[in-house]
This record gives C-alpha cells, structure tokens and sequence, in this order.
C-alpha cells in the first residue's frame, strides 16, 4: 500500500540542493548568490525593493540557477507572502544575510531611538521572523545559516566602537540560542557565520579582506558544516567564535 507524505514533495537538486538566499542584492549576499549559482545550485534569491539590481543581471545571464524574489524583512505581512509563494518547495539551504549598520556613527547614548530602533529590527528581530515563518521549506536535515559578525561576540569586544551594531549582531546571535534551545530535538545545522571584515559598502574601503577572499569560505564552512545538528557560531574559515 502506497504512504503518504506530508512534506513538501519538490524535493532539493543539484549539488548542494537548493538554496533560499534572504538579502542578494549587493556586497556579500550577491557573492553568495554568484558563488552557489556558480556551483551549480538553484538560488532563490531575495531583494528589497522593486529596483533594477546587480542580481537582477545574474539571473538575467545564469536564469536556471537564479530566481528572484522581493522581500523587506522588515515588514511581516511580506515574509508571509513569501512563504506562501513558495509553499511546496523544499531547500537544503535558508541562509539570511540581510542587514544594516547605523548612519551616524557614535556610541548608544548618542544613537536616536528611531535609529536604534531601525538597526535592532533589521539585524536582530527580523531574521529571525524569516527563520520561523521559512523554517518548514528547510530539508529536516538542512541548514538554516544567518550572516552574523565578529562584532556580536561580547568576549571578543575589548576595543569598543560600532556600539550599536555590535549590540544588533550579539542580540541575533542570542536570539538564535533561544531558537536552538527551543529546536533541540531539530536535526537541522544551525549558523551563525562571521564573515570577517570585507570591503564592502557596509564593511567600508579599509577592511582587511576582498569578497573573493572572504565568500568561497564563507560557502565552504556552510558545505562542512552541512549535517552537524546544533547551532554553531564560526567565522568564514570555520573556526568556533567565543560567544
């Protein structure tokens, strides 16, 4: 006798499965997306507003790899839509990687509520309202990755600076120790990956790393990591961060 199932029946292909990618548009998510796609993996890629992007021509050039969604994560009613679009797909890999850094810089007391408000929902509330409405699309034995930082580890904040956007990544990093307690029993990898410090419009002209030095690794640890139940919080060559 034939058995039903109940999960989603568009099973993951292709080396390392599908991918659903949050916050493709630039810098380090559209590396990722050119560095799966590139791989061979179908990517399911998100931008925020209805623009012309630099994904937009990478799914023009590559378009049986990259799909396109758009998505504010910070605005509820749009991660429900998007659930609902894409209802029935399964993917090996949910990675967030959309965020924000606080303009001006200075230090908490100096930061406007508005301001403060706007970098804690972007990089600490919302990711996680994406992981709890996508969570069903992931394989059970997938992976859910969040682009974090080096700056979200409270042990390692000895020279201060970047007050508020350290807070935003140590209070993700924190958040997702509360979604793995309450997923102990969950078979999927969890990841907070430390991208380190890369010249991007976020990370500025001055950082030590290049994209090209900092993304293949980034996708390699997420590839080693793959099957390894628990969360782990790591930086882009695999090593552990002290939390």
């Amino acid at each position: 006798m034939a058995t039903s199932r109940t999960d989603p029946v568009d099973e993951p292909s292709g080396p390392g499965g599908r991918v659903l990618l949050i916050g493709a548009s630039r810098g380090l998510g559209l590396a990722l997306a050119r560095q799966w796609a590139g791989e061979g993996r179908e990517v399911v890629a998100t931008v925020r507003g209805p623009g012309w992007t630099a994904l937009h021509d990478l799914a023009d050039a590559d378009p049986e790899h990259v799909e396109i969604e758009t998505l504010d994560i910070t605005v509820p009613a749009q991660i429900v839509a998007l659930r609902d679009r894409l209802a029935g797909r399964l993917f090996d890999l949910l990675f967030v990687n959309a965020g924000v850094t606080n303009q001006p810089e200075g230090t908490v007391a100096e930061t406007s509520v508005e301001e403060f408000t706007r970098v804690m929902v972007t990089n600490a509330l919302s990711p996680l309202r994406v992981i709890e409405a996508l969570q069903d699309l992931v394989d059970p034995a997938g992976t859910i990755g969040v682009m974090s930082s080096g700056q979200g580890s409270v042990a390692n904040n000895e020279r201060g600076g970047h007050e508020v956007y350290r807070g935003s990544k140590a209070a993700l990093n924190t958040f997702m120790r509360s979604y793995a307690a309450r997923h102990r029993d969950d078979r999927r990898t969890l990841v907070l990956m430390a991208p380190g410090w890369v010249r991007t419009d976020l990370g500025g002209a001055d950082a030590r790393l290049s994209i090209e030095e900092s993304i293949p690794r980034v996708a390699s640890t997420l590839d080693a990591l793959r099957g390894s139940r628990g969360l782990h919080y790591v930086d882009y060559l695999g090593r552990t961060v002290p939390w």
